[in-house]
């Protein structure tokens, strides 16, 4: 089933590019929300898609979309239509379609889309990690090698601060914010990138549930906040999203600084 899960993954991806480059040099219909985030048609579009396309495939399974649910299951499709809507919105082409399955909590096929630069990122739990069927892992790179880029996410509601920990890190690591945290993700998937630091936790499952069983399974290390394990079938405690070898010292940062 795993295989056939990804396919169906796979599909929605394709049909999420054609809806986002629609939409990307027209009218997207950009709007904000009661949290002051913003929205666009491509967002509604896809979310909308994937809850038609798995009611009509798995009746019995759920969707947690960024911008629309459906349904209650211990398979939950976790969606973020378009990861990166304040770039897209402004026509800055750094923006990602993601897709995961969830069982139990726990993600485990992943799907993410740069449509912009045809990447389609892929993982199965247990299985790999692609892009574009090649095979990707992350980097060996420690955050005092002159090589490091890091990414972090930071908005004036987010639970946690961790403007200190990004000082602090910043003497030996490049920072950077591109603004998509899946992107960024992927970066580190694929060893561009050696971590990356986020503080969502209401409804931001939806951006590393995919994050996840992709870098996992490229070998890299994906947690809350804290280093802990947590669901994705639910509010989420941050994330950091590592390459494995430096993710005890930003633990030690965020244990220091947030708790």
């Amino acid at each position: 089933m795993d295989e056939e899960y990804l396919e169906f993954a796979i599909n929605i991806a394709h049909k999420a590019k054609e809806i986002m480059l629609k939409y990307f040099k027209e009218n997207n219909g950009a709007e904000y929300k009661k949290d002051d985030t913003i929205v666009t048609k491509a967002d509604k579009e896809i979310n909308s898609y994937l809850i038609e396309k798995v009611k009509e495939k798995y009746s019995d399974h759920s969707v947690d979309g960024e911008e629309e649910q459906f349904g209650k299951s211990k398979y939950v499709w976790v969606c973020d239509p378009v990861d990166g809507t304040a770039m897209y919105a402004r026509h800055i082409p750094v923006a990602v379609f993601s897709l995961a399955l969830v069982e139990d909590g726990v993600p485990k096929i992943g799907v993410v889309y740069d449509v912009f630069t045809d990447s389609l990122y892929t993982a199965i739990k247990g299985k790999g990690a692609y892009k574009n069927g090649n095979k990707i892992c992350v980097n060996k790179i420690l955050l005092d090698d002159k090589q490091s880029v890091s990414n972090f996410d930071m908005w004036k509601d987010s639970e946690y601060n961790i403007y200190d920990i990004i000082k602090e890190l910043g003497k030996k690591t490049y920072f950077v914010s591109i603004g998509s945290v899946i992107r960024a993700a992927m970066c580190v998937a694929s060893g561009e990138f050696n971590l990356g630091i986020f503080p969502g936790t209401y409804r931001k499952n939806c951006d590393i549930a995919a994050v996840k069983v992709i870098v996992e399974e490229a070998g890299g290390k994906v947690t809350d906040i804290f280093g802990n394990e947590q669901r994705y079938d639910e509010n989420i405690n941050g994330a950091i999203i590592s390459n494995s070898l430096v993710h005890k010292e930003v633990i030690n940062l965020t244990e220091k600084y947030l708790k």
